[in-house]
Order: structure tokens, then C-alpha cells, then sequence
């Protein structure tokens, strides 16, 4: 069980409305790179990983990922609050619009529906940990093609915080399978 501090890992205080800004980044809220993947990839493959500090890596970044999901849904609700048809329309967020209204539902920039077939819990701990750091390295490149698109420094400033937590868990899953690969040599799993 975790306590949960009721704020934002990085304060999300953006000012203008930009759908079509929405429109791109809800793609790392449900997308196949996005943060709810990277949560459940992390918090399923813990319960079969063979160290204690595997299993705490994997459970810490697991449940940073929620924070991360939290705060691109706060995002995505801050550039769409209080939009009129004509701005939802001239945002190209009209799709959206009518079937979530303005709310908040996992899918990827194209309107695709989040699937967990995109994640992969396989089940051996060397296999995990490389899809891990596979999957940091797409979000990490997500957020840059997201920084890429932007030029408020409302918008941008988080993604920047996110895209840095991505290199961090890349360095930590790194350190991970270090330690799993000892602990299995020594084991003669090879």
C-alpha cells in the first residue's frame, strides 16, 4: 500500500486553451509509449523479478508512472477547460469531443483506444528489464516530438520535467538488470 500526497509531482498551471495541443499529448495518457502502459508493464512484472532492489525499482517507477498519468490528465483537462464547440472544432479535437466530451480517456494522438497488448510482462526478469528500457527510451523520444511541437511554456515546462524522469528510469532499470544479471550468474541460470 502507498500513501498518496494529494498534488502533482510538478505543478500543471496552464493558462490557454489549446485542443489541438490536447489532441497530441492524451497519445502519452493511453498511447502505446504513454504512462499508463509504462505503470502496468513496471507494477505487473515486480511479482517475478529475483532481487529485492529489482523489485523496488520496478515497484517505485511502477507507481511514479501513476503520478506521471496524473499529471498528463491534468494537462490534457487544462487545455481543453471550458472549450466552445468552435475551438473544439478548430482544434481538431471534435472526434474526441463526441465521445468523451471533455473528459479524460486513454487513447493514443490517432483516436486509438488504449490496449494492453502493447505491454509486455514476459515473465523473465533480463527480458523485462531490456522491454523496460526500450519503453523509457520511446516515451523519452515521445516527449521530445512532443517538446518539438510546443511553444507554451505552460505546456512545456511539464513535458520537459516528464521527458526527464524518462532518462532517470532508463538509468535505473539499467542499474536493475545489472543486479539481476549477478544474482544469476551466480545461480548458474545461464
Amino acid at each position: 500500500m502507498w500513501i498518496y500526497e494529494k498534488k502533482l509531482e510538478f505543478p500543471v498551471k496552464i493558462a490557454r486553451k489549446d485542443p489541438a495541443m490536447a489532441k497530441l499529448i492524451i497519445t502519452q495518457y493511453g498511447g502505446p509509449d504513454g504512462e499508463l502502459g509504462a505503470s502496468l508493464r513496471y507494477l505487473s512484472q515486480r511479482y517475478v523479478t529475483v532481487t529485492p532492489e529489482a523489485k523496488a525499482i520496478l515497484t517505485d517507477i511502477g507507481t511514479e508512472e501513476l503520478a506521471h498519468f496524473e499529471i498528463i490528465g491534468a494537462m490534457v483537462q487544462q487545455l481543453t477547460r471550458g472549450c466552445t464547440p468552435e475551438e473544439i472544432k478548430a482544434g481538431g479535437y471534435e472526434a474526441f469531443y463526441v465521445e468523451h466530451g471533455l473528459g479524460i480517456y486513454p487513447q493514443n494522438a490517432g483516436g486509438i483506444p488504449f490496449n494492453a497488448a502493447s505491454i509486455q510482462s514476459k515473465g523473465d526478469p533480463i527480458t523485462d528489464l531490456y522491454e523496460d528500457m526500450g519503453a523509457e527510451q520511446k516515451a523519452r523520444s515521445t516527449y521530445e516530438y512532443l517538446i518539438n511541437m510546443i511553444d507554451d511554456p505552460d505546456v512545456l515546462e511539464p513535458l520537459k520535467f516528464l521527458r526527464e524522469r524518462e532518462i532517470v528510469h532508463f538509468q535505473r532499470f539499467g542499474e536493475a538488470l545489472e543486479g539481476v544479471r549477478q544474482y544469476l550468474d551466480c545461480k548458474h541460470y545461464f
